[in-house]
């Protein structure tokens, strides 16, 4: 049976991803089986590796998407197994030239293993990726605890000032975050829709806040995606703090934050 033999640029790509697993877990941003990572692999394969692995099982892509090699997390999966149990609870999977069906050509090792409901979702997301921001291989999505929060809030509703006030709370968020959040209205989750208002978000912004849900980052590897979520998160946790104190925050001037401008 025809085997697929990883390349060391992708063995070190997953070695990120089980890092990044882990930091989600710590932090509390991934509760059960909350939230997925994928990868667009395509570039470090050749055709003629990854066609005649496993079998196939039908799926509606979008059509371009057709040849695409996907890293991507499993359905029902918990991504505190992706420190220890990779091959188990994720997998590489080869989109068939016709983009009507997937075949897992890598890891998938647990019983009645799939890949995660949003697969439709990260795919679109790699798709567009590919055409406007090539250099962008990582999609993260997880449930920040603080950013979920600020999606309940009247905030939500103005992004200019939303992101302004994350920004204002220290010079990294401005600074790490240049693009700022996009506050991405609700839609359900595993849905063509969710992956559209997720794409508009991407064209604007480093971060799309999924409106009481979570948030999903998109980035050249899956630590730079943390990293957007991360330094975010913090300038929404030192803004819930200040509120939570009972004051409101000085912050950062405008003139101040158009200062830092030059170290972006």
């Amino acid at each position: 049976m025809k085997t697929l033999k990883l390349p060391v640029e992708v063995e070190a790509e997953l070695k990120k991803v089980s890092k990044v697993g882990g930091y989600l877990w710590q932090r509390e941003w991934a509760e059960r089986n909350a939230g997925n990572i994928s990868m667009n692999l395509t570039s470090f394969f050749k055709k003629e590796d990854v066609e005649g692995i496993g079998e196939e099982v039908a799926f509606d892509f979008p059509k371009e998407c057709a040849g695409f090699v996907i890293y991507i997390t499993g359905t029902g999966c918990y991504l505190r197994d992706l420190v220890d149990m990779l091959e188990e609870v994720s997998c590489i999977l080869y989109i068939n030239e016709d983009a009507t069906a997937y075949s897992i050509i890598w890891g998938g090792k647990r019983p009645n293993f799939g890949p995660t409901c949003e697969l439709i979702s990260h795919a679109s997301i790699h798709l567009f990726n590919s055409k406007h921001n090539p250099e962008n291989l990582a999609v993260v999505h997880t449930h920040p605890i603080e950013l979920i929060c600020m999606s309940h809030h009247d905030l939500f509703d103005d992004e200019e000032e939303l992101n302004r006030q994350l920004w204002m709370m220290c010079p990294e968020v401005k600074v790490f975050v240049p693009k700022g959040v996009h506050c991405t209205p609700y839609a359900l989750s595993s849905t063509a829709a969710l992956a559209e208002v997720t794409m508009e978000a991407f064209k604007t912004r480093n971060i799309s806040l999924w409106e009481k849900h979570g948030a999903t980052a998109t980035a050249p590897d899956v630590e730079k995606a943390w990293d957007f979520l991360d330094v975010a998160n913090k300038g929404a946790k030192l803004l819930l703090t200040c509120w939570a104190a009972g004051f409101k925050p000085a912050g950062l001037s405008n003139e101040q934050l158009t200062e830092l401008e030059q170290f972006i």
